[in-house]
C-alpha cells in the first residue's frame, strides 16, 4: 500500500471534497515548487536531519507508547494509546460499520451504511465526551453525525446541510468548540469567498458566516489562505477578532501554518532544499530537515512542538513505507519512532502507524501529550 510518507513534499491543505464527491484534486508540491523556481537553494550542503537522532525511549522517557497486534478495524482516531474508532466490513460484507474499540478491545458499532453506496467515514474528531464525523455514500449529500462515548446510546445526526464541503486531510477540517462544530465550504453562487459553517452539537439550524477569499480553518479561531494557490499560507486571520498576520515567505519557499508555527519547504533548481520552521511573523526561524526529508502529516506541528517528518528509503516507491522521524521543537532533538512507517497519521496530539512482517500488520501508537 503506497501511502503519503512515501510521496514528495505534498501540500498541507492536499484533498478537496465536494457534495460527498470523491477526491477531486491533489495538490503536490513539487509541482509548486516547479513552479516557484525563482531562486537557487543554500550556499553550502544541508544536513538531511541537523542535531542528530534520538530513540523515543530515550527522548521522552515517561511517554506512553502502544503496539497493538490484529488491530479489528481500520484507525481513523485514536483517543488514547489503547481506545480506538474506525472502520471494518461486516462479516458478510454488506455494510462498512463504525466501530469504537475500548481500551479493553471491547467493540461497540456506532454507524453501519450498505457498501452499495460506496460508503466513507471520515474526518474523525472528539468533542468532550462525544465523536463527531462526516458520512458520505453515492446518492446523497455529505452528513455530521456525532455518538456519546459515555453511554450505548445510538449515533444521531447533526445536519445534512453541510453545503459545498471542502475537506483537505487535516484535523481542523472538522473543529470542535463551545459546544458547535465548524468546517468550510464554497459558495454555491462561485463567489470568491469562504462559508464558515457550523452546527450545535444537540442539532438544529446551521449557521453560516461568510469570509472573503479562499480559507482553511486552522486551530480556533484562525484561519489560514494555504489553499488560495500554488503558494502555500500567506496570511493568517483570526474570526474572533480579524487580526491577521502575513506570512513572509519568498517565490522559492512553500509554507503551511499553524497559529503558532509554519513549516517552509525551501526550494532550489533541484527541488527541495530544506524544511524549515518558524513562526507565523517569521521569527525563530530554523532548519530542522534536508532534502531527502518529507512531511508526514498534513497539520503543522502537532501541540504546537512537534513536527512529523518522514524519510525515504531505496524501497519506498514499491514498499509504501519510509521512516518515521520526530522534530521536537523544544529540544531541537529528532527523534526516529521506525524506519518502516506506513499509513501514518496524527490527531489530538497522538500519532499512530503501522509495520508489517510476514503479511500481518502491528499498529503503534504514541500519545505526544505524554512526552
Amino acid at each position: 500500500m503506497i501511502n503519503a510518507l512515501a510521496a514528495p513534499p505534498a501540500s498541507q491543505r492536499a484533498l478537496r471534497r465536494s457534495r460527498g464527491s470523491s477526491v477531486v484534486g491533489l495538490v503536490v508540491a513539487v509541482a509548486a515548487i516547479g513552479a516557484l523556481m525563482v531562486g537557487g537553494g543554500p550556499s553550502e550542503p544541508q544536513p538531511a536531519v541537523p542535531g542528530g537522532r534520538m530513540s523515543a525511549t530515550a527522548a521522552w522517557p515517561a511517554a506512553k507508547l502502544s503496539t497493538i497486534a490484529d488491530l479489528p478495524l481500520r484507525p481513523l482516531l485514536f483517543l488514547d494509546t489503547a481506545t480506538a474508532l474506525g472502520t471494518a466490513p461486516s462479516e458478510d460484507d454488506r455494510f462498512l460499520r463504525l466501530l469504537l474499540r475500548g481500551p479493553d478491545g471491547a467493540l461497540r458499532e456506532l454507524r453501519r451504511l450498505t457498501m452499495v453506496e460506496r460508503p466513507r467515514f471520515e474526518n474523525m474528531t472528539a468533542a468532550g465526551d462525544e465523536v463527531v464525523w462526516t458520512e458520505f455514500g453515492d446518492g446523497r449529500p455529505p452528513e455530521i453525525w456525532a455518538a456519546s462515548m459515555r453511554d450505548g446510546s445510538p449515533a444521531r445526526r447533526l445536519t445534512a446541510d453541510t453545503g459545498n464541503v471542502v475537506f483537505y486531510g487535516s484535523q481542523y477540517d472538522l473543529l470542535h468548540h463551545d459546544g458547535r462544530v465548524y468546517w468550510t465550504a464554497q459558495p454555491d453562487d462561485g463567489t470568491a469567498a469562504t462559508e464558515i459553517r457550523s452546527v450545535a452539537l444537540s442539532g438544529g439550524r446551521v449557521e453560516v458566516v461568510q469570509e472573503k477569499g479562499e480559507w482553511t480553518m486552522a486551530a480556533w479561531p484562525w484561519l489560514d489562505d494555504g489553499a488560495s494557490d500554488g503558494s502555500g499560507a500567506t496570511l493568517l486571520r483570526d474570526m474572533s477578532t480579524g487580526r491577521e498576520i502575513t506570512v513572509p515567505t519568498t517565490g522559492a519557499e512553500f509554507a503551511a501554518c499553524s497559529p503558532s508555527w509554519c513549516r517552509v519547504m525551501v526550494t532550489s533548481d533541484n527541488g527541495l532544499a530544506r524544511i524549515d520552521l518558524m513562526h507565523p511573523d517569521g521569527s525563530a526561524r530554523r532548519q530542522i530537515a534536508g532534502a531527502t526529508a518529507r512531511t508526514a502529516v498534513p497539520d503543522v506541528a502537532i501541540l504546537d512542538r512537534f513536527e512529523l517528518l518522514a524519510e525515504p528509503g531505496p524501497n519506498s516507491g514499491s514498499t509504501g513505507t519510509a521512516g518515521l522521524l520526530v522534530y521536537d521543537i523544544s529540544t531541537g532533538n529528532t527523534v526516529e519512532l521506525t524506519s518502516s512507517a506506513n499509513d501514518a497519521q496524527s490527531r489530538g496530539g497522538l500519532v499512530w502507524w503501522y509495520t508489517s512482517s510476514a503479511g500481518a500488520a502491528r499498529w503503534h501508537v504514541l500519545d505526544l501529550r505524554t512526552a
